[in-house]
């Protein structure tokens, strides 16, 4: 099993969602966040300077079994991108176990209703 962690624009997430549900990928979790970016501005807005460094994203969080690995990153990035600075990162993590707590149902098992597989 594998974590995947993807920084993605704030722009792209429809299109992100829409490609992992595509990709049968249908359980992630998704936060706004903030970041620091290389890119440092500042820029004026009647006559008030903002910082810009500042960069809003979306913090999306999946754990796959192994054989949808890369499905799941492929869908992220090719619905992320856009070519320019600033797409984001896919980070992918290994997950040594994950249980289910209804039924105690232990590793992969546990990520997948099993009824659904038959």
């Amino acid at each position: 099993m594998k974590k995947i962690e993807a920084i993605i624009r704030k722009t792209k997430f429809e299109d992100v969602k829409e490609a992992l549900l595509a990709a049968d990928i249908e359980w992630f979790s998704y936060y706004d966040v903030r970041g620091e970016g290389k890119m440092r501005q500042a820029r004026i807005y009647r006559g008030v300077m903002y910082d810009t460094s500042s960069i809003e994203r979306v913090l999306l969080n999946v754990v796959v079994r192994d054989k949808n690995v890369e499905k799941t990153i492929n869908a992220i990035q090719e619905a992320a991108r856009t070519g320019e600075i600033g797409d984001g990162r896919i980070f992918v993590i290994p997950v040594e176990d994950t249980i289910r707590i209804r039924t105690g149902e232990r590793g992969d098992i546990a990520l997948y209703n099993a009824e659904q597989e038959k």
